[in-house]
């Protein structure tokens, strides 16, 4: 008879087997560098370590790839951000420059500093913005085909009753 919570232990343990080998191939690591990372558990394989152990790993090996890719991906990110918000102004009418963008960015996330916004929410306001551009020319093609509507004509004997 097996314990209660066993099916999900088992599947938390193989969600953290595949998170570690996702991170493996992203930080692009040999087979001499794995054997490596589990030898201070007494192990040979990602299988054979204890669930704890795996997440902790795991979470080391996040925050070795967060280091190796922070500056790359988040100036892309501020840059695609600005961008975004540059665009919504244009559509909008009104003007930007980059302390402008950057002031819209601050006061729709709640933080202080522009750079201090974390790569999430800055992709959250690529896609509000992007939508909010999206939606206006939508609806403007909307209005642009459709022809304003013409009230019909009653005679002015028809309405006097």
């Amino acid at each position: 008879m097996r314990a209660k919570g066993t099916n999900e232990m088992d599947k938390l343990h193989l969600q953290a087997i595949r998170r570690y080998h996702t991170l493996c191939s992203q930080l692009q690591l040999t087979p001499e560098d794995r054997e490596a990372l589990l030898s201070p558990y007494g192990c040979t394989s990602s299988k054979d370590m204890e669930t704890h152990d795996l997440i902790d790993v795991c979470a080391a090996l996040a925050g070795e790839l967060d280091r190796r890719t922070e500056g790359s991906d988040i100036s892309k990110l501020r840059k695609r951000t600005m961008a975004a918000i540059g665009a919504y102004l244009r559509s909008e009418g009104k003007f930007e420059n980059p302390s402008i963008i950057k002031g819209i960015a601050c006061r729709a996330t709640g933080y202080r500093s522009f750079n201090k916004i974390p790569k999430e929410r800055l992709r959250n306001l690529i896609g509000l913005f992007n939508d909010k551009v999206k939606d206006k020319r939508a609806v403007e093609a909307i209005t642009a085909e459709e022809l304003a509507p013409q009230s019909p004509y009653f005679p002015p004997s028809t309405l006097a009753n």
